[in-house]
């Protein structure tokens, strides 16, 4: 019935920043983006692999996350890439912070987390 997950919606506080960030720094390209003046706000849809999508929404006056990851409900994001170590250095080297890196004992991959200027928590899982 359901056949894959088509985005995931990311609402933050500031577009400018949070554009900077996902396009420079995590690099996922443009596919539209959207000014929807009666509401104040821009949707941002981003390409994130060969299938999948990332809508960046900004709304006026939107509350900030109430609680970190252990929290009921979505905890984060995961991308998967060949290479953790390499994707830490690009982060670090363009000022994000990212957590160590950690050994997932059930699959034995490598995986770190970090967080998007909104404070989402973010991770980078190997391949």
């Amino acid at each position: 019935m359901l056949n894959k997950i088509h985005h995931a919606a990311i609402i933050c506080s500031d577009y400018s920043k949070a554009k900077d960030f996902y396009c420079r720094i995590l690099g996922f390209p443009v596919i539209k983006e959207t000014y929807r003046q009666e509401r104040d706000s821009y949707k941002l849809d981003l390409k994130v692999g060969p299938h999948d999508q990332i809508e960046l929404f900004s709304f006026p006056e939107s509350p900030a996350r109430i609680t970190r990851p252990e929290a009921c409900g979505l905890r984060h994001l995961a991308f998967q890439v060949a290479d953790v170590h390499k994707v830490r250095t690009h982060l670090e080297d363009n000022g994000v912070t990212c957590e160590p890196i950690r050994l997932d004992e059930i699959t034995g991959k490598e995986f770190f987390f970090f967080f998007d200027p909104d404070g989402l928590p973010l991770e980078v899982y190997e391949q």
